[in-house]
């Protein structure tokens, strides 16, 4: 029985040539369409699908091979006598590869103009239908969804005379990971358009493969880098690498943590990050001055750390971070001279993200992975609820009140328990991941020193007991911005009247576990 190669692809690239491969090999070659016209313009000889059903295309092309004479021949085992002589009976013949790729629904939904008749139109019915059907038969069939893949099964007929049953199982894998995605990007994209706040009763989700790690958190850990089909703005995924090695589980980890805090603020600031903590962040009218702010809120911490910045580097900012050993610097561009500079350090890591300071996306999802589940929730983009709420004798000045919004907006990143100190548009302390909230705000205050004097306090969460406001005003903290909502923020608010202390109310909590 002659051999039958059924080729059929959106994406022709290597089509010719692959298909030249197998009727060399003595291959009828089936096809359809636009792919059969290039490669009967290449000289291919061709066998359309509508002379072996004996029905012609229809409804616009919606459908050529959806038919028991194609579908047959591609699902009958061949090790199973009554499957042939069944095929003999109905006069049907066997395919043995099946070579498929799928319309471009991906590139027509990242059009910003597309219509929801476009993407359906885009949404492809007989390529996974005949792909699943080949996958499904693997022991007797290849299926090809990857053009990459070309070149191996041509090199396995011409060596072995057929593909081997290892090769054949793993493209029948790749089918099957290629159509799920597919489908699960067409649920998404539905499921987008319902406008709907409610989450899914069946959840799919699909990313891509972006780069392979050589390890993870430890390097006994596989790990690899997978970003969201359609484009993101602000994603790190999108980031041009221009120096250094390559990103790690952790740097990329530690810098999507930096990035989450850089976007909440407007104005010039530097973010640095240490272990997916804030460890300095510094807002100022230059980059050199918010470097510097974020820089000296702690020293140690900051040396091994993550650099991020909203607006562009310069060579006098370039020079003051080459004095130490930073493992990455982001930023949306650098000057030539500022490139120079840290292009000499040649394990820096240098990323450049134009569009860093792009807002979350409204519909995206935060997933956290638990053993035998995924936690799924809301991205969390409010700062604050409605207007803050002074609940205290004293109001702070306006001084106060812009660096009270600052330090929430740092302490918002930071790992709960998590307390902030801030002066002049800069983080003194922080206090980050402690188990109870008295630990944080005295690590933070420990951190402050005497700068603490005339500073403004953040917490992420409610004060449960008034310790925390007493260890702030020993310190001489002059004003406390937290959500409020303890059964006992009476106890708090007391002590900070007893002190002379501003306390505002947020209404909106920032736990980060």
């Amino acid at each position: 029985m002659a051999k039958r190669a059924f080729l059929s692809v959106f994406d022709k690239s290597g089509v010719v040539d692959f298909a030249k491969g197998l009727a060399g090999l003595g291959f009828e070659i089936l096809s359809t369409g636009g792919t059969q016209r290039e490669l009967e313009n290449a000289g291919i000889k061709v066998t359309n699908v509508s002379d072996i059903t004996g029905f012609p295309e229809c409804l616009d092309g919606r459908v050529k091979t959806l038919h028991p004479k194609i579908h047959a021949g591609i699902l009958a085992m061949r090790g199973n006598e009554e499957h042939m002589k069944q095929l003999e009976k109905l006069g049907v013949d066997t395919i043995d590869i099946v070579a498929v790729n799928l319309y471009p629904f991906k590139k027509t939904i990242s059009k910003p103009d597309v219509t929801l008749e476009d993407a359906i139109e885009n949404i492809d019915i007989g390529g996974p239908t005949m792909l699943r059907a080949a996958a499904k038969n693997w022991q007797d069939v290849a299926s090809i969804v990857d053009s990459a893949d070309y070149g191996t099964v041509l090199e396995e007929l011409e060596k072995n005379g057929e593909v081997t049953r290892e090769t054949k199982f793993r493209l029948c894998a790749k089918v099957f990971e290629e159509t799920a995605a597919y489908d699960a990007l067409i649920s998404q994209y539905l499921r987008k358009q319902l406008a709907t706040e409610e989450l899914p009763e069946k959840l799919t989700l699909t990313y891509e493969k972006q780069q392979g790690m050589r390890y993870g958190e430890n390097p006994h850990q596989k790990a690899a880098f997978y970003q969201e089909p359609l484009y993101v703005p602000g994603s790190l995924a999108n980031a041009e690498q221009l120096n250094g090695k390559e990103l790690s589980f952790n740097n990329i980890n530690d810098t999507a943590g930096a990035l989450d805090c850089l976007r909440e603020f407007e104005e010039t600031t530097v973010v640095g990050v240490k272990h997916a903590n804030p460890c300095g962040v510094g807002s100022a009218e230059t980059v050199y001055d918010a470097y510097m702010k974020a820089y000296e809120c702690d020293p140690v911490s900051i040396f091994g750390g993550i650099v991020a910045c909203n607006r562009e580097i310069d060579e006098k900012t370039a020079a003051q971070m080459s004095k130490i050993f930073l493992e990455i610097v982001v930023a949306p561009s650098y000057t030539k001279e500022a490139l120079d500079i840290l292009c000499q350090k040649k394990n820096l890591r240098i990323l450049r993200l134009p569009g860093i300071s792009a807002p979350l996306p409204k519909d995206g999802l935060d997933t956290k992975k638990v053993l035998g589940g995924l936690l799924v929730q809301g991205l969390n983009d409010k700062m604050f609820d409605g207007e803050l709420r002074v609940v205290t004798k004293r109001k702070p000045t306006d001084e106060e009140m812009e660096n009270l919004e600052f330090a929430f907006k740092v302490v918002k990143y930071v790992k709960s328990n998590g307390i902030a100190i801030a002066k002049d548009m800069g983080t003194l302390g922080i206090g980050p991941g402690q188990t109870n909230r008295i630990w944080a705000a005295e690590m933070a205050l420990e951190r402050s020193g005497e700068e603490a004097k005339g500073a403004v306090m953040a917490s992420d969460a409610f004060f449960p007991f008034d310790d925390c406001v007493e260890a702030a005003a020993k310190a001489g903290i002059t004003a406390i911005i937290q959500p409020g909502g303890s059964i006992r923020d009476e106890d708090s608010i007391k002590k900070c009247d007893e002190n002379g202390i501003a306390m505002v109310f947020t209404g909106i909590r920032h736990f980060r576990h």
